[in-house]
Formats: C-alpha cells, structure tokens, sequence
C-alpha cells in the first residue's frame, strides 16, 4: 500500500513547524525514505494497520507521512491528520504542567501530597503476613485472590517528585493495589476521587524503589496543579500548553465533530472511549492527539521551553523536568530497565547500549499503550513522533532506527 500523506501538512493556523531539506539540516532524504519501507514492512506482517511518522531536526521539519489504513473495514488510508489515543502519552504533558507550578512556587517537589490533600497525609503500606520480611514489591498479586497481608504505616509522607517518578508506591501494581480492590471504578471527578485514595495502602515504602503507577499517581499531581492554581485541571492545560502551542487537535475527549479523524483501532470497539463530554480529566491517560501537535509538543520541550515566540518553561526547568531523578533504585514491574532512568512524567535514556535504545544518552520522552511514543533528543537537535494503535515495539525501534541512521552530519 503506498505512503500517503503530504509533509507541508504540517503547517498549522496561527504557528507553523518550518519545512526543509533533510540534506540542509545534516540528515539524508534517501535514508529517512527507509522510514517508510519499514512501516510498509510491519504493516504486510499484519502486526500494525498504520501509523503516521514525523521528525524535526533543528527545528525544521523534514518527514511527515501517512502509512497504511486508519480503518480496516472500510479501507480507509491513513492522514496524516488522523487522531490517536494517547493513554500514557498524555503523562509528558502532565509533567509541564507541574513544572510550570514549580517554576512559580506553587508547589515544590519535596512537598509531602497531604499539604494539599490532607486525606493523603497518613498512608499505610501493605506487606505480606508472613513471612513479614520478604521483600514483595517486584511481585504482581491476583485482585481476586490476594495472599494474607497486614498493613504498616509509611515511615515518610509521599511527595509530589514521588509522583512524578513513580516512587510513591500508590496503585503501581504490587500488593496495595491488589488489595484495594480499585482500579477500575467510576471516578467522576479529580476533586472527588484522589481524596478517596486515602484508603488504598501503598505497594511500597514511598522513595524505596520505583514502580509505574499507570492510571493513578499522575492523577494526584493533576488534582495539586488544580487546588494551587485555582483552574480546572483541563482547563489549565488547554490554556497553558495547548493553545500556545498550537494543538488544535489534542483533546481531554474528543468532540463528536473530530470523532471521524480518530484511527479505527483494528480488533477493538473503541467508539465510546475519550468522546463526547466528561468530568474526570486524568494526568495519566485520556489526550487524543495527532503526530504534528506531539511533534509540536516535543520540539518546545528540545527548544528549553519556548515554540512559536512563546514561552511555556525556563531551560534549566526543562532539564529539570528531563534529568534522570531515581539514581539506581531498583525497579519492579514492566518499565524501567538498564540503562534507561526516569524524570518528571518522562523517560530518560542514559546509556543506549544498556537500553538497546536508537536514541543518544539524554534523550527523553513518553509512551503509550496503544503505541504512541514522543521524544526529543537534544544531542542531535531531533523532535519525533511515531503515532500507532498497535503497540509494536519492532515498529517503534525501526522508526527511531532509520532516523539515526539518516544523520549525516
């Protein structure tokens, strides 16, 4: 199936991503070509139905396409336009958001979550009965079938840079979580839900290990962001990230008028997700985006904070936001791995080899469950986005593979 999609699509109202050469930014047009072959490769395996591919190198843009079918059925090609559900992609912008609280003094990464939500001062830890000292936390439990517990208190208070790097131990799959017997429920609104965690013991003692809370740590820094800065959580990202960076297509559920833009998800009825109107607006999940507003996204983050003469963050607050924060703490669960650290609601590569990662050291970005992966590597001054609805991690690695490779100078 041939590559569709036009790369000066990538011009926007009001704020536009330049288009160049690749050969004028130092990369080679024959080799980003390979790009393409690649997802034209995983697509007649049947192991994606499509994706969209766009890559910035010093802040010009120089591959932007469309690949195989957005739905199946109706055998529809995918635009470059299309709109992909981001799940966890949806965390790096939480993380600006509390950067930007950060950088004003509203909040300070040290600070204990209670000062804000007093529910969430006083958390218990659940440990396994007997024997009382084996160490659990890289173990994951049957909700239906837990093992005997007990519960202890947490020797500090989580913090808001516990959050932001998955070291809380809040509802990050271990033994807490299982027993809680949430994780599922209706939530219906920030304001209403995070105080009720307070019942939930955690997986671990907080700042001991690092563990990924999915759907649900994040979601307590969102409600912070909204009690300091006295604005909706949605409405603060609208305003403050959104619009100034000209993501006209990225939304907290999508308006029934775009509902048709939205990749029919081969294999899944995902007609009633993130549409029509909502009250529960997540730091961990919910965006709906496409690949020119990440790329967008990304390239303010490589800039230092600015895109479009606007500026969201100070430098030396994004390298905040992008250095490796949990040192060698060990990590329990699927994320995590050698070579590979974390920063603010983002992931950092620390050393390529040890990750078998095609992204230099200090590198940084974010994924989701559905395959949409965003990052900025500020070694070699590129912005990419790869958006898919099939997680296929062979897919992703060949993207980022044929970007190195087409560096030439």
């Amino acid at each position: 199936m041939a590559v569709v999609g036009a790369i000066s699509a990538i011009t926007v109202c009001g704020g536009e991503l330049p288009v160049a050469e690749p050969e004028s930014v130092g990369m080679s047009t024959e080799r980003l070509q390979r790009i393409d072959t690649a997802m034209q490769r995983h697509i007649d395996a049947g192991k994606i139905q499509g994706a969209v591919t766009a890559l910035a190198r010093r802040g010009k843009v120089v591959h932007f396409k469309a690949h195989g079918l957005m739905d199946v059925e109706a055998k529809r090609p995918m635009s470059t336009d299309a709109i992909f559900i981001m799940m966890s992609s949806t965390k790096a912008v939480l993380g600006v958001a509390a950067m930007m609280m950060i950088e004003e003094g509203l909040i300070r990464p040290s600070d204990p979550v209670g000062k804000y939500i007093p529910e969430l001062a006083d958390m218990q830890v659940a440990v396994l009965k007997d024997p009382a000292d084996k160490d659990i936390s890289p173990m994951r439990f049957d909700r239906q079938n837990p093992p005997a517990h007990r519960l202890v208190p947490a020797k500090t208070p989580i913090t808001i840079h516990q959050l932001l790097t998955h070291t809380s131990g809040l509802m990050s799959g271990g033994l807490g979580a299982a027993v809680s017997g949430r994780g599922k429920e209706a939530r219906g609104t920030l304001a209403s839900y995070v105080p009720a965690l307070a019942d939930v013991p955690l997986d671990f003692q907080p700042g001991s290990r690092r563990a990924y809370s999915g759907t649900t740590g994040l979601d307590v820094v969102a409600r912070i962001i909204e009690i300091v800065s006295g604005v909706p959580f949605n409405e603060f990202v609208q305003t403050r990230i959104l619009d100034p960076l000209e993501m006209h297509d990225t939304h907290y559920y999508l308006p029934p008028s775009k509902a048709s833009r939205r990749v029919a998800i081969q294999g899944r009825d995902m007609s009633d997700w993130f549409v029509g109107e909502q009250t529960y607006f997540s730091g961990s999940v919910g965006l709906s985006s496409t690949a020119r507003d990440y790329l967008h996204f990304q390239q303010m983050l490589l800039n230092g904070g600015e895109l479009f003469g606007r500026r969201l963050l100070g430098p030396r607050t994004v390298t905040m936001m992008t250095s490796n924060h949990v040192g060698h703490l060990s990590v329990a669960g699927r994320k995590g791995g050698r070579g590979r650290g974390a920063g603010y609601a983002v992931g950092v590569i620390l050393d390529p080899i040890a990750a078998n990662s095609r992204r230099s050291a200090g590198a940084f970005g974010s994924g989701g469950a559905f395959g949409t992966v965003s990052w900025s590597d500020p070694a070699e001054e590129i912005a990419g986005v790869i958006m898919l609805q099939q997680p296929y991690g062979a897919a992703i690695y060949d993207f980022e593979n044929a970007v190195r490779q087409a560096i030439i100078e």
